[in-house]
C-alpha cells in the first residue's frame, strides 16, 4: 500500500492560487517541490495540469483528475477520480497529491504524510485556498526556516507532517 503524501506551498492564510496561478515566485521551494517528487507519481486535477506552464512534469509519472474520459493529455494517465487513480497506485512505495483545491480536499482524509511550505506572506486576492486541517491529527516530524533572499523574496518554512496513528512506524515518519 502507498504512503499518500500531499504536497502544498500555503501562504499564512492557505491561499495557494488565484486565476490558476501560483501567486509567489520561490525558486527554494520549486527545488524542494522537484526533489520530493522526483521519481514518483504526482496525481492532480485537471485545472492544475492546464495551469502547468510545460504540460507533464518530467521524471514523474503523471497522472491527471478528469471527469470528461475523452479528455487526453501527452505523457499523462487520466483518471475519473482520486480513488480510481489510487487503486492504480497500489504497489507504488509514495503518491503525491499536487493539486488543486478541491482533490486536496478530497486527499485531506486519506494521506499519511504531508509536505507543507508556508510562505510567510498573505494574499488577499488568492481565489483557492487549501483546505484547512487541524494540528492535532499530525505529528510534525521536520521543519526548515528560510529567510528570504535576492531570488526568493518571502521567508518561508518547509514543514514535514506524518498523520498521528496511521501505522507508519517510527523509521517512516523520519523519512
Amino acid at each position: 500500500m502507498s504512503i499518500i503524501s500531499i504536497i502544498v506551498a500555503t501562504d499564512e492564510q492557505g491561499a495557494i492560487g488565484k486565476d490558476r496561478q501560483l501567486l509567489w515566485h520561490l525558486p527554494r521551494d520549486l527545488k524542494h517541490f522537484k526533489e520530493i517528487t522526483t521519481g514518483h507519481t504526482v496525481i492532480m486535477g485537471r485545472k492544475t495540469f492546464e495551469s502547468l506552464p510545460g504540460g507533464a512534469l518530467p521524471n514523474r509519472r503523471n497522472i491527471v483528475l478528469s471527469a470528461d474520459p475523452d479528455r487526453h493529455y501527452a505523457h499523462c494517465d487520466l483518471y475519473r477520480s482520486l480513488q480510481e487513480a489510487l487503486i492504480a497506485c497500489e504497489q507504488e512505495e509514495e503518491v503525491f497529491i499536487i493539486g488543486g483545491a478541491s482533490v486536496y480536499r478530497q486527499a485531506m482524509a486519506i494521506a499519511g504524510k504531508m509536505y507543507l511550505t508556508r510562505v510567510h506572506h498573505t494574499y488577499a486576492e488568492a481565489d483557492a485556498f487549501f483546505p484547512p486541517f487541524t494540528a492535532e491529527a499530525w505529528t510534525e516530524t521536520a521543519r526548515q526556516d528560510f529567510p528570504p533572499d535576492d531570488k526568493n523574496p518571502y521567508a518561508h518554512t518547509f514543514f514535514t507532517y506524518v498523520r498521528k496513528n496511521n501505522g507508519y512506524s517510527d523509521t517512516a515518519k523520519k523519512n
